[in-house]
């Protein structure tokens, strides 16, 4: 029988922003993680961690992004799911593997054969981790720098969200994101801060803008930016 244990824990919740310098703000939530591996533990511990959400910032409507949610919404919005169409092939790729297909290293890469990889396997192929550092980013010829950090994957997200219109209406009656798999110490890259920012784009109307990289990269840069890497810098995770 598995032991009923709670463990102190934080985790990030993503909030877009309409009347702010910011597109999305990102806090840190501490609540109560329920240890274990049962599928009852973790949305108990997403209960809990919902539960803090709705006290601390008085929102009724927060959506939880990983697989344990039981929200319907969150399979369609996972990365693995998301289908973004690509304009030189016309063909659908999902966000993780448009993502991990396109980075270049030091000593190799792109790898487009991971386009068309099962996505988790993508992720786990041991060719990113045995190419040296991480330069760039090179989408069927369209070059990404690395920096800002999570750019490149924001637009991908973004877009790919943008191309299915059947999924907005439902996205846009939430105040707040979060994804209790996200471990800001471990990972930049999340699904739910760029599922924020597609909501704070849409309700702003600054969709028309973000299918074009430059034009997204000087969206993004009129705003302020408040993620977990600001957070991991000022000791706040």
């Amino acid at each position: 029988m598995e032991q009923s244990q709670n463990a102190v824990e934080h985790r990030p919740v993503f909030m877009p922003r309409v009347n702010s310098d910011n597109l999305v703000k990102t806090d840190m939530v501490r609540f109560e993680r329920h240890v274990g591996f049962a599928s009852r533990q973790k949305k108990k511990s997403i209960n809990d961690l919902h539960q803090v959400i709705r006290k601390k910032y008085g929102f009724n409507h927060v959506l939880e992004l990983s697989s344990k949610s039981g929200n319907k919404l969150s399979f369609p919005l996972s990365p693995l799911s998301l289908k973004l169409t690509n304009e030189h092939d016309g063909r659908e790729y999902s966000v993780e593997n448009a993502f991990y297909a396109s980075k270049v290293f030091e000593h190799g890469g792109p790898y487009i054969d991971l386009l068309t990889a099962p996505p988790r396997q993508a992720k786990k192929d041991e060719r990113l981790t045995a190419s040296g550092e991480l330069i760039g980013y090179n989408y069927f010829g369209m070059e990404w720098s690395i920096e800002p950090l999570t750019t490149f994957y924001d637009w991908l997200y973004v877009n790919a969200l943008k191309q299915n219109p059947s999924l907005h209406e439902a996205v846009m009656q939430y105040q707040a994101f979060t994804d209790i798999t996200f471990n800001p110490k471990k990972s930049i890259h999340s699904a739910a801060y760029a599922l924020a920012m597609f909501v704070a784009l849409n309700k702003r109307e600054l969709l028309d803008e973000v299918e074009d990289p430059m034009a997204f990269f000087d969206l993004c840069s009129d705003f302020k930016v408040s993620n977990t890497e600001q957070l991991l810098e000022k000791g706040w995770v």
